[in-house]
């Protein structure tokens, strides 16, 4: 089993049915070229069938993107397999990712296998690389779930994916699922086990680790955890996990995490959508901490620069210290003496009182007035900030 996991990006086609979210498609070929750069291995681009301007969107990014697979949606239905096919075709490595729905999945039926077979063998005939989904696994029978996935793979399907498609799932679960699935499906040597968690009970993430860990080698996820209903699980979650916890996951990936905030942030740009500050990895607060002034690695997991965000910032406030005031005072250029830098800390403490967070213009006047307070002129606390 290889230690390599494939990072499978479906913002553009699972991230774009959250409602509120909508690209045009020169953003959407804007969007995958940033997918790229991400060097994620796979993006998922869109379902072809579900409108022309969907296939038209795919159909350019598979002309226009190079690097990753470009893979295409599309129902077990042979109308949405060829019109796939067709959207995809020029792209220097496509995918045809198939899937039969909840309803098919949970209703055990020898019919359902064969269909699985019969639709995974027909996209075999366009692309050597095909996958394969059965909606709603996570909640059907571990068995039938089983039986159906050997017959795709008997028919050619190298990737297999299990989603958890209402985000019903514990990390668990879904871990002793895929090693199920590992003991139990026969030809799985033949294939990727892939996972696909949504984030409605905010496990997503938590659940594709845990996949991982068992032995699933493909992740499918959406850049700031974007999707249907409560979304998918986020991309740079992920990666980030994976990254500066390799002692404890022991896998490798090829995303340059050097490309995480600016992905996230053209994403924000396109859709209007920001993330919360307090978002994991790419939100604002990420690397700023209001507190004391110690070495980064007492409150960072990570650096800012090395996922491409700013330098790291340190936010002021009620709870923040004499050093942390000195420090950003010395960024703005103002030198204080320690009677000076005494004034000015209990008129910032004070202004803190009043203030959530205090800005670098409220810092110049604390410096000025702390100044004034050492040489007499007034009391900073008193005649100041009151």
């Amino acid at each position: 089993m290889t230690d390599y996991v494939t990072f499978f990006d479906t913002t553009l086609r699972d991230g774009e049915q959250a409602l509120g979210f909508a690209l045009t498609s020169p953003q959407k070929v804007e969007m995958a070229k940033q997918l790229a750069r991400l060097r994620v291995d796979v993006i998922e681009a869109g379902f072809p069938a579900a409108s022309p301007e969907d296939f038209a969107a795919v159909q350019r990014i598979a002309r226009e993107v190079r690097g990753p697979i470009i893979a295409g949606l599309a129902r077990a239905v042979a109308a949405d397999i060829e019109q796939c096919w067709e959207a995809i075709k020029d792209a220097e490595r496509p995918r045809i990712h198939t899937f039969l729905p909840p309803a098919d999945v949970r209703q055990p039926h020898a019919d359902t296998r064969a269909r699985a077979g019969a639709m995974v063998a027909l996209a075999r005939t366009f692309t050597p690389d095909v996958e394969f989904s059965p909606m709603d696994a996570t909640r059907s029978d571990w068995a039938y779930v089983s039986e159906v996935l050997e017959a795709a793979i008997e028919a050619g399907a190298t990737t297999v994916n299990i989603p958890d498609t209402c985000g019903f799932v514990q990390p668990d679960e879904l871990g002793a699922m895929i090693t199920y699935i590992r003991e139990h499906v026969a030809n799985i040597d033949r294939a990727t086990i892939s996972v696909h968690c949504h984030d409605d009970l905010g496990l997503a993430v938590a659940n594709s680790l845990a996949a991982i860990k068992a032995g699933a080698r493909q992740v499918e996820c959406c850049v700031n955890g974007v999707g249907e209903r409560a979304g998918n699980a986020a991309l740079e979650e992920l990666v980030m996990s994976l990254t500066v916890r390799r002692d404890h996951h022991r896998v490798d990936h090829g995303i340059n995490i050097e490309e995480l905030v600016p992905t996230s942030n053209l994403l924000q740009q396109f859709t209007g959508i920001l993330v919360q500050p307090n978002k994991a990895v790419v939100g604002t607060n990420t690397f700023g901490h209001a507190g004391m002034l110690e070495d980064a690695h007492t409150y960072a997991a990570m650096s800012a620069a090395a996922i491409g965000a700013d330098a790291t910032r340190l936010g002021l406030g009620r709870h923040s210290g004499r050093h942390a005031l000195r420090a950003r005072l010395e960024e703005l250029g103002l030198l204080l003496t320690q009677e000076e830098l005494n004034h000015a800390f209990a008129g910032f403490k004070n202004l803190a009182d009043y203030k959530q967070e205090l800005t670098d213009d409220d810092l110049v006047q604390i410096a000025h007035h702390g100044r004034r307070a050492a040489d007499g002129v007034f009391d900073a606390i008193g005649h100041v900030y009151r």
